[in-house]
Formats: structure tokens, sequence, C-alpha cells
């Protein structure tokens, strides 16, 4: 029996390449984990979070982006660009210095584009489709790779800290890792029982969390392939996910219309914040300090809330439909709102862009 157990494992061997993803991944996530631990050691900056509480995000900006109802948008890691996706399949890239105008347009998806991100490490872009694909561009427009493989249309994309690795979620219940260079598929990762739709990576890159129509979250260790939390609690599927930069908050949020903020150290939920009247689309922590989060959702609005007590700060109005996508600078003083209503909107605290 011995013998045949060695020869059938219980278990599917990954690929080579994927062995030195997850020992590639344990050797930095050590590193970031080290540097993250000793600024919270400092304490937090006091000054900031009153700031924050007090901030008053004022429309600056509203662009027409696209024919068709946009899906997504994220900001470049420098916050000189901005890109955008909608339903004719274009993914479309801002220059937001002097003002906001169109660089260039990616085009390529057979179908409606359902999410575009730019990757953490320099300026490439990342698009997500209906048509089974996820494709890698840089702001010139052109097609760098194209990652194949899901059996259905995908939801949202996500890039690993490192840049070295894009997370795709999709409708065949599984969520999947390429390596963003070859465009080789690292892993295959089942565990959702209906639809997977949102992703999410730890700011270590230690871990990364998935959520889905199955109204669940999950947290997986990329180290050891492991499913290590189950966060049940939504009645209704969840869409947006995101870890906080301290490293043990994660925001979940969906058709239930609440926000709950999940504490990774006590594997529970920490609170959950009636956030909107209509289904949660996506939730976004400040990426630096994660000072506050922004919700956006189908009720036309997007909100800010203080990480410090989740009560609200802010209330985003202006669009005239649902706000399908947000994201948030990496100076926490600008926010992006996306929706159906084809407008790409601006939100900023800073004085001076106020004229004050």
């Amino acid at each position: 029996m011995a013998s045949v157990a060695s020869e059938y494992p219980f278990y599917t061997q990954g690929s080579t390449t994927l062995l030195k993803a997850r020992r590639w991944i344990a050797k930095k996530s050590v590193l970031k984990a080290a540097v993250r631990l000793g600024r919270a050691r400092d304490g937090q900056d006091a000054w900031a979070l009153e700031n924050i509480a007090k901030s008053s995000f004022d429309m600056v900006s509203s662009e027409i982006g696209d024919d068709q109802p946009l899906s997504g948008c994220s900001f470049s890691s420098d916050g000189k660009f901005l890109a955008t996706c909608s339903l004719t399949g274009v993914g479309k890239i801002w220059s937001m210095q002097p003002q906001v105008k169109i660089v260039s347009s990616l085009k390529g998806h057979a179908e409606r584009a359902t999410d575009i991100t730019f990757s953490p490490t320099n300026n490439n872009i990342a698009t997500a489709s209906a048509d089974c694909t996820a494709r890698l561009w840089n702001t010139q427009g052109t097609l760098l790779n194209t990652y194949k493989g899901h059996l259905d249309r995908l939801a949202r994309v996500a890039f690993h800290p490192s840049g070295k690795y894009l997370g795709t979620t999709s409708f065949d219940n599984t969520w999947r890792l390429w390596d963003t260079e070859t465009g080789e598929e690292l892993l295959y990762q089942e565990g959702h029982n209906r639809s997977v739709y949102g992703l999410a990576f730890h700011p270590d890159g230690s871990l990364a969390a998935s959520c889905g129509l199955d109204a669940l979250a999950r947290v997986w260790d990329l180290r050891s392939g492991r499913s290590i939390l189950a966060l049940e609690g939504h009645v209704k599927p969840v869409l947006g996910i995101s870890f906080s930069p301290n490293g043990y908050h994660l925001a979940t949020g969906g058709e239930d219309n609440t926000c709950r903020i999940w504490d990774l150290r006590k594997k529970g939920c920490l609170y959950t914040i009636p956030a909107h009247a209509n289904i949660i689309s996506q939730i976004k922590f400040e990426p630096q300090e994660g000072y506050f989060l922004v919700t956006a959702s189908y009720d036309m609005t997007a909100k800010v809330w203080s990480s410090r007590d989740f009560k609200p700060v802010k209330v985003l109005s202006g669009h005239e439909s649902k706000v399908t996508s947000v994201d948030v600078v990496a100076d926490g003083q600008t926010i992006a709102t996306v929706s159906h209503d084809r407008t790409i909107k601006l939100w900023s605290s800073k004085k001076a862009e106020r004229g004050c």
C-alpha cells in the first residue's frame, strides 16, 4: 500500500515553476513583513488620521470615458496615469497632468472589458474580459502578452505586489495565477463552488484573498497553496475585496449592501458597515497606510470611511448611474470613480485643486 500511495499522491503536484514561485514569494514576503511590522512599531501618524477624518473629497473633474458604460479604473503607482475600461472592450490610458486627456487606447479584446489595473512596479496594464482572456499592455497601447486558459468570462484582475505575477478571477469557479513575463499559468485554484469575482493580494505578497458568488471570501497562503481561512457572514454574492496596508484587516462587500471588516488575527468579522442602499461593486483601502477605505455602489454613490472607527467621512455623489469601480491614488489625496453613466469622476482633498 505504501508504494501505491507514493506512486499516486492524494494531491495534484504543481509544476517546477510554481514551486520556484512559491519559494520566491516566501523569501520576499518575509522581508516585506519585517518592514511593515517595523513601521507599525513606530506607531500610526495620529495627525494623518485626524486629517483624513476632516477631509472633504470634492469633485474636481468629470470626463466622458467612452460610448458605453465604464467597468473599471486604476491609477498608476506614480499617479500620473489613470486607466479605464468599458463594455466596448476597449481600455484607455489617461494622463493626469496637467489635465485629464487620453494618451492611448488598448484595443484587442473580442468582448466587453470587465476590469483593468496598473502594475505596482511599472506602468504596464492588465485587462480582463468576457472573451475569457486577460491581456498585458504598455501605456503606448502595445499588447505585451495574452493569458488564456479560463473556460468562462473573467471578472477581475489583480497584480501581485511584486509585479511578477498576475491573478485572474472567472465565472468558471476558479482563480488563476500567471507569470506576467512568460504568460505561463502557474496556479489553477479551485475552492469556490460558484463564480469567483474579486481577488486581492496581501501587501507582503504572502497571501491572496478571493471572493465570489457563493457569498464567501477565502484567504490563501501562496507559499504553501493552502486555503487558510473561509470568511462566512455575507448572505449574498461578494464582489469587492481589499487588504489594508496594516496587513491584518480585510474588507469585503457585495450584494447584501454591507461592507465587512475582517481581522485576520482573530479569524473573524470585526465590524459590519451598513454601507449602501444597493450592491457594493468594489472596495479599496487607501494604499499607503490604510487610513480610510472607499466603497463603490450601484446606488450611484461612492463613500469614504475612516479605518479608525469605520465611520463615514464623505459621500461622493454625482454619478447618474451605478458606480462600477473605484481607485485611490498612492498619496491618498485623489479618488477616481467610473460608472454606467459613462463618466470618470475625480475627487480630491487637495486644497489647491479646489481653489482654496
